[in-house]
């Protein structure tokens, strides 16, 4: 589930290409600062840009993934002078995309303009923000990659609220998707989950979401191999990623959903994503409210793509639900 993908990074290899078909930081340590922290939480800088900007670039050796991902980082205005803790926004990309897209393609420091928060865009290749059950191209180990190595690292080099009340995660398509997944299995780390057209539910249609995050994620981050498992998946696993199976890890969190009702009649790609979320949000939003689990929610016209309107919604949302910067 893509959106207009940027060129492939040149570190990554195997099989694009091809057609598609725990841990946290310490207590209140004072941080130290990224361009002094070599080593660190399994991540080791292999490359960097801090301009004294907005807009922080990291690049990382991990034993987690075969070649270096990469991370832009985006500070709050007056940061470097402020002395203040920031709360700290998880924002991830759908599928063949980057960690680049939301700064290159979505505008995303201007719509985070004037607003006192951290937000960190990593890399996740097609990778289905999962530790996959077979990969022909080295490790592609994506969940702890972001969870165990990134989030610690984050809280340890920057200054913020290493805590539930000081994180929220969002994402788009697979990214949403992602989002809905990592607040569910580390429930303790985010308060605030968003997804902007990211599946919800991945069995209905006879699991047609397993069937497309195993395709994709084959095609073009795994060389073949598949993030569930094929022909038979690790049901186990779908199990625990899947939202709509996950509904109590959701109580006592702000959810903020969004889909588009009218996906575009001559777009094949477009209607299947978009219609297929549609449906599995409307289910997952139907099992919130059965177990009367609060939650926001957007249906507006159109199809398959990051709205930027709604995303700016959502950011006012996820600062009344976090912990203030001070």
């Amino acid at each position: 589930m893509d959106h207009h993908p940027v060129s492939r990074r040149r570190l990554l290899t195997g099989a694009a290409g091809v057609a598609a078909a725990g841990a946290l930081a310490g207590a209140f340590s004072a941080p130290t600062s990224a361009s002094a922290a070599g080593n660190g939480y399994g991540l080791r800088i292999v490359a960097r840009n801090e301009n004294g900007g907005r807009l922080q670039y990291y690049r990382f050796a991990t034993d987690a993934i075969e070649w270096d991902p990469a991370v832009n980082v985006l500070l709050p205005d007056g940061y470097h002078t402020s002395g203040k803790r920031y709360p700290v926004l998880y924002l991830l990309h759908g599928g063949n995309a980057d960690f680049r897209t939301f700064h290159m393609q979505d505008n995303i420091i201007n719509l985070t303009a004037g607003r006192d928060i951290i937000v960190v865009m990593p890399d996740a290749s097609t990778g289905w923000y999962s530790n996959p059950v077979t990969s022909n191209t080295g490790p592609r180990n994506w969940e702890t990659f972001h969870i165990a190595q990134l989030l610690p690292w984050i809280d340890a080099n920057f200054r913020t609220f290493a805590e539930y009340n000081g994180r929220a995660v969002a994402g788009f398509s697979m990214g949403g998707f992602g989002a809905l997944k990592y607040a569910a299995k580390y429930y303790g780390h985010f308060c605030s989950v968003s997804s902007h057209s990211g599946p919800a539910s991945l069995r209905r249609d006879f699991g047609l979401v397993v069937h497309w995050a195993n395709a994709t994620s084959a095609a073009l981050d795994l060389g073949g191999g598949t993030v569930y498992g094929a022909p038979l998946w690790d049901e186990a696993r779908v199990s625990a990623d899947n939202p709509v199976q996950r509904i109590e890890s959701y109580r006592n969190k702000r959810i903020f959903l969004a889909a588009g009702t009218s996906p575009d009649p001559v777009n094949w790609f477009d209607t299947v994503n978009e219609t297929q979320v549609l449906a599995g949000q409307r289910e997952f939003r139907g099992a919130l409210a059965q177990a009367g689990i609060p939650h926001e929610w957007r249906e507006v016209p159109g199809g398959h793509y990051f709205r930027h309107e709604l995303f700016v919604q959502d950011l006012g949302g996820m600062l009344g639900r976090l912990r203030r910067a001070g």
